[in-house]
């Protein structure tokens, strides 16, 4: 792996977090708690859509590294996983987002 490429991934990374993050904190902020429930739980599936991406980059940091990793993979790896989770998160099966809104529902 080239240092390049290394950093492109690392920033790539980084800049998606930052992303998630703030589109996260921007839909729990508005409308100051007035928001729908349909409101709510769109902010309970972003968030666990961005928990579950957040697993999938600790999990590949656990894989050693190949020398003859594809390029596209090392670009797009991070496009990829988040696609991943968001399928995740639409099919239901891991139920962060429902748990997360009857709790907030409830306060």
């Amino acid at each position: 792996m080239n240092i390049s490429a290394g950093t492109n991934s690392i920033l790539n990374s980084t800049l998606s977090t930052i992303n998630n993050t703030g589109k996260l904190e921007n839909k729990l902020k508005e409308n100051n708690g007035q928001g729908t429930d349909e409101e709510l739980m769109e902010a309970c599936k972003s968030f666990e859509t961005y928990f579950v991406e957040q697993v999938f980059n600790e999990m590949k940091k656990t894989i050693p590294n190949q020398e003859e990793q594809n390029e596209y993979v090392n670009y797009f790896g991070d496009m990829l996983y988040e696609k991943y989770a968001e399928n995740i998160t639409d099919s239901g099966n891991l139920g962060i987002a429902q748990m997360l809104y009857e709790s907030m529902k409830r306060n």
